[in-house]
C-alpha cells in the first residue's frame, strides 16, 4: 500500500492508526487530525465544509502546480 505508507510517513502518523481511522475503530485526537490535515493541504487537496451541497475534498492547486510542489 504505497499510498498509505506515503501518507503515513508524510504526516507523521502511524499506519494503524490511519486504518484503524478509516475504519471507524478509534476517535482520533485533534492533532491527529491536524497532522493529516497539513499534509493533504501540502499535497494541493482542500477540505470542503458544507455548501448546501454537502463537505467534500477538492485539489486546491491545477494539475501543473501540483508537480512543482
Amino acid at each position: 500500500m504505497a499510498g498509505l505508507d506515503q501518507l503515513a510517513t508524510a504526516s507523521k502518523v502511524g499506519r494503524t492508526t490511519i486504518i484503524r481511522l478509516e475504519n471507524g475503530e478509534t476517535n482520533p485526537h485533534g492533532s491527529t487530525l491536524e497532522l493529516l490535515r497539513r499534509t493533504f493541504a501540502e499535497a494541493g487537496i482542500a477540505f470542503v465544509e458544507s455548501n448546501g451541497q454537502g463537505e467534500g475534498v477538492r485539489f486546491s492547486k491545477r494539475p501543473e502546480e501540483r508537480e512543482r510542489g
